[in-house]
């Protein structure tokens, strides 16, 4: 067995506590050194902020338009319905001459097809508006853009309508009503 002087003993534990505070300094924080470096970038920079522009003044502008027709108001549309029908071989020139039929005064969102019937071999629709019940066929006019009917089915309604498009010019669209199913009531 081995034995170890007293003196050899103090001189190996001091060399072992060298040894192991030098490889404990080898463990200090890996990012010191970008620590470092980024507090001498916050030091050494100086951000460049240009002067803020001064507002524009403000003028205020009186509304002048009070006075002239509104673009989508009823009366600019009617000036280009009579302006239209004035025209040879125009769409709307048959349409503003002929008497209006009751549906006509309704717009076509307020009228809901509750139902159809077949009747002579002939197939008519059954519309509601305001409550009350009107029977529809081929060729009857509906709704306020001079809608008539073109074809029935057992759940829809096609018509034709006459509306001005961004031009002002009158052009055909091709609109329908379809079968409003009445939701059940829970009881």
């Amino acid at each position: 067995m081995m034995t170890i002087r007293p003196r050899a003993s103090r001189l190996l534990c001091a060399a072992m506590v060298l040894l192991t505070l030098g490889g404990l300094s080898g463990c200090s924080d890996p990012h010191e050194e970008l620590r470092a470096w980024m507090e001498e970038q916050r030091r050494t920079a100086r951000p460049q902020v240009s002067p803020l522009v001064a507002p524009r003044k403000f003028d205020p502008q009186a509304y002048s338009a009070f006075g002239l027709v509104e673009p989508f108001s009823n009366q600019k549309l009617q000036g280009a319905l009579k302006q239209e029908s004035r025209q040879p071989n125009s769409l709307l020139a048959a349409e503003v001459n002929r008497r209006r039929e009751p549906l006509e005064a309704y717009p076509l969102d307020a009228l809901s097809m509750v139902g159809s019937v077949v009747r002579g071999g002939r197939q008519y629709a059954l519309l509601r508006a305001d409550n009350l019940i009107y029977q529809v066929k081929v060729g009857d006019y509906l709704g306020q853009n001079y809608g008539r009917i073109t074809h029935i089915t057992e759940t829809e309604i096609a018509l034709r309508e006459l509306v001005p498009d961004t031009l002002g010019e009158i052009v055909e669209r091709m609109s329908t009503l379809t079968l409003q199913e009445r939701a059940q009531e829970k009881r």
